[in-house]
């Protein structure tokens, strides 16, 4: 692999401090606004508004929430009562959102349940939080299509315009691997590895560039094509898409244990690493770099810098130090260029990400461009962690 960015600095250890002091800060500061209700998806002129526990971006927050509590434990700071007690109330949340049904017929229980509830039961044994991350499990599998052998991300299951999955559901599989861990039962876990390999096998193309979405046939199963929904165009490579396929890859070699996931990983990384502007933070389509006036996707560096820290454990020392040393320089630009540093500048951690942004081509909404948002937020936080210690991850 062609070294890249040879001459960028590394994210030093008392910068990954700095940050993860100042984000647990942060968190804290937001408790009174954000324990009872969630952030928004995206922020709006830098600063989160409060909404019910009603999106599929909310359990990001939670997220954070615990790797705050994480960080004040280590550091015993003494906010550590304050954050768990704001995370127990909010599993409270996610355990009655799941059994009123409200909002969740849709692919996203991973990214609810995962850093909220699966998180809280790791590192407080909260058996409210282990049941509602169970019924979470048992919501997601409904969504499975044996003719095609895929959970289907959203919209009613009965049509054949909604048959299909799509890339970011590679994060939602966790999830269920932690169902069967826990339960015993491994009909979570066969449905996890059937959609990921359907998956993997169709969403990355020849380039190693990723598909957005990828459709399927209704009666056959048969593969179709490929689409985009968030994407500049179908056949450009959505930035955000191209980091789930980062981290996704490495999930899929951590559960599988298959050596072909580790190959594409590299592609995949390869074609990231190879379509990023100077400063290494992502335009929000791939298809754009330095001098096209598009906004960023800061996001997308954060996904992608876990999932190098992730894959990074299965691998050589020297294959492992290469991108550990991408992730850092990821992280060091981010820290130095898109980081929150001033409180009264906004409520969120990381600047200039995009949600979706509309363009001649794609189908999708415009908001929540050139703003934080929530994911960004979290991946940011979990990226530092990781640099920070040996985290035990919530995925």
């Amino acid at each position: 692999m062609d070294i890249l960015f040879g001459n960028k600095p590394l994210i030093k250890e008392e910068e990954v401090e700095w940050a993860l002091d100042f984000s647990e800060n942060q968190v804290i500061r937001n408790l009174p606004t954000f324990t009872d209700k969630f952030q928004k998806a995206y922020s709006e002129n830098n600063f989160y508004h409060p909404i019910e526990n009603n999106y599929w971006t909310t359990g990001f927050w939670t997220g954070e929430i615990w790797l705050a509590y994480e960080h004040a434990c280590e550091k015993k700071d003494g906010n550590e009562d304050a954050l768990r007690a704001a995370g127990e109330i909010q599993v409270k949340s996610f355990l009655n959102r799941i059994e009123q049904k409200i909002e969740v017929d849709h692919h996203d229980m991973g990214f609810l349940y995962s850093p909220s509830c699966v998180a809280a039961y790791k590192l407080t044994g909260n058996e409210l939080a282990k049941k509602a991350a169970i019924m979470a499990a048992d919501q997601l599998i409904t969504r499975y299509h044996p003719v095609g052998e895929f959970i289907q991300a959203w919209g009613a299951m009965d049509a054949p315009e909604n048959y299909r999955l799509i890339i970011d559901c590679l994060l939602n599989l966790p999830l269920l691997y932690w169902a069967s861990e826990e339960t015993g039962d491994d009909k979570y876990r066969e449905i996890a590895e059937k959609h990921i390999h359907t998956a993997i096998k169709n969403v990355i193309r020849e380039d190693y560039s990723t598909w957005h979405t990828f459709f399927f046939d209704m009666k056959t199963g048969v593969p179709d094509h490929g689409a985009t929904c968030q994407g500049y165009r179908d056949g450009s490579a959505w930035a955000r898409g191209q980091a789930w396929g980062v981290y996704g890859c490495a999930l899929a070699y951590k559960y599988t244990k298959r050596e072909e996931y580790i190959e594409l990983f590299r592609h995949v990384t390869q074609y990231f690493l190879e379509h990023l502007p100077e400063d290494m933070i992502p335009f929000w389509d791939l298809e754009f770099t330095d001098g096209d006036e598009q906004p960023r996707d800061s996001s997308s560096a954060s996904i992608a810098a876990c999932g190098m820290l992730e894959m990074i454990k299965y691998m050589e020392k020297d294959e492992a130090e290469l991108y550990k040393g991408y992730a850092q320089k990821l992280m060091k630009s981010l820290y130095d260029n898109y980081a929150v540093k001033d409180f009264k500048a906004s409520n969120g951690l990381v600047l200039h990400s995009t949600y979706s942004n509309h363009s001649p081509y794609n189908t999708c909404n415009h908001y929540g461009v050139d703003e934080c948002n929530s994911w960004g937020d979290y991946f940011y936080m979990e990226a530092l962690t990781r640099l920070h210690k040996d985290w035990i991850l919530y995925w």
